[in-house]
C-alpha cells in the first residue's frame, strides 16, 4: 500500500468517525429518543410495582432494560472483586461515589485512552510511520486508562490509611484523658470528633452520628473497623468493644492500646527509613561511583595515549 492509500485511508477513518459521532449526537436529541418513556414518568406513583429507584420491575418491555442495564452495572464489578470490596476501597480512599459510577468514570477513562490512541495512529499514519503493530495501540491505551484510575483510587487509599494511622496514637491519648476526667465514652469520642480535624476524627464523627440515630455503638466501631482495614485501628476497636461490654476500664484500655500504635508507628518508621536507605544507594553506585572512577582513570588514559604517540 502506497503512502497516498494509507493517508486517504487515514483521513476517511477520522471523517468517518466524525460523522458517526455527530449522527449519533443529533438522533439522541430528537424528542423520541432523548424523552423518558411513559413508564418511567409514571414509576415513582406506583412503587409497589417498581424497585427503589422508581424503575418498571415487572416483566417485559422496562424490566427488561432494566435487567440488561444492572448487568451491564454489575458484571464489572464482579470481574474487579465485587460491590462490597469497591465500596470499602472508595471509603477508604473517602471518595464520595458509589461504585457503579466509578465504574463509569472508569469506563470514561478507558474511552479516553482508546481515543487517544486512535488519535496517535492516524498521527503516525499520517507521518509515514504506519505498521500493522499500531492497531494494538489503541486497546492498550483503553486499559492503560482503566488500569490508571484503579490506581489512582489504590494510591489514594493507602495514602489515606498512612494519615489514619498516624493520628491513631495521639486521638486514643485524648481519649484516654477524657475518660480519666469522668466522662463517658460517647461522649469523650464527642469531644474529640469536634476538636479533631484529621481524618480519624472525621470517621468518629460519622460513629457519633450513627449512635445518634440509634445504632449501638459497638456495631459502628465494627462497621468503621471493618470499612477502613487498619490493623492497628481493627485492634483497638476490638480491645475497646471487649472492654465495653465486660466493664473493663476504658481508659487504662486506650492507654496500652496508645502505646502499642506509637510502638508501630516507630517500626513503620524504621522500615520506612531502611527501604529509603536502600533506595539512595541506587544514585551512588549508577552515578556518582562511574563518575568517580571516569574522573580517576581518564587523566591516566590520556598521558599514555599522549606517551605512545
Amino acid at each position: 500500500m502506497t503512502g497516498f492509500a494509507v493517508g486517504d485511508l487515514a483521513y476517511a477513518v477520522v471523517l468517518g468517525t466524525a460523522l458517526g459521532i455527530g449522527a449519533c449526537l443529533l438522533i439522541s436529541l430528537a424528542p423520541r429518543w432523548g424523552a423518558p418513556s411513559l413508564a418511567r414518568r409514571i414509576a415513582p406513583y406506583i412503587r409497589d410495582v417498581t424497585d427503589a429507584r422508581g424503575l418498571d420491575v415487572t416483566a417485559g418491555g422496562m424490566g427488561a432494560s432494566l435487567a440488561w442495564r444492572d448487568y451491564a452495572e454489575r458484571r464489572p464489578s464482579r470481574l474487579a472483586g465485587g460491590d462490597a470490596a469497591l465500596a470499602r476501597r472508595l471509603h477508604r480512599a473517602a471518595w464520595s461515589i458509589d461504585p457503579a459510577r466509578f465504574r463509569g468514570r472508569q469506563l470514561g477513562w478507558a474511552i479516553a485512552g482508546l481515543a487517544a490512541g486512535g488519535v496517535g495512529v492516524v498521527a503516525l499514519v499520517l507521518a509515514g510511520r504506519g505498521s500493522p503493530v499500531l492497531g494494538l495501540l489503541p486497546p492498550v491505551a483503553a486499559v492503560s486508562a482503566a488500569l490508571a484510575y484503579d490506581a489512582w483510587l489504590t494510591h489514594a487509599g493507602r495514602a489515606r490509611t498512612g494519615r489514619i494511622e498516624e493520628e491513631l496514637p495521639t486521638v486514643l491519648e485524648f481519649l484516654a484523658l477524657c475518660l480519666s476526667a469522668g466522662e463517658g465514652i460517647l461522649d469523650s469520642l464527642r469531644r474529640v470528633s469536634e476538636v479533631g480535624a484529621g481524618e480519624l476524627t472525621g470517621e468518629l464523627r460519622g460513629v457519633v452520628v450513627a449512635v445518634g440515630t440509634g445504632s449501638p455503638l459497638s456495631d459502628s466501631l465494627a462497621r468503621l473497623a471493618a470499612s477502613l482495614e487498619i490493623p492497628a485501628l481493627t485492634r483497638t476497636v476490638d480491645q475497646l468493644v471487649a472492654a465495653i461490654e465486660r466493664g473493663a476500664p476504658l481508659a487504662h484500655v486506650l492507654q496500652a492500646q496508645a502505646l502499642d500504635a506509637r510502638e508501630d508507628a516507630k517500626r513503620t518508621l524504621i522500615e520506612r527509613a531502611g527501604r529509603k536507605e536502600i533506595f539512595m544507594l541506587f544514585p551512588l553506585v549508577f552515578l556518582i561511583l562511574p563518575l568517580s572512577v571516569l574522573f580517576a582513570v581518564f587523566p591516566g588514559i590520556f598521558m599514555l595515549r599522549l606517551g605512545l604517540g
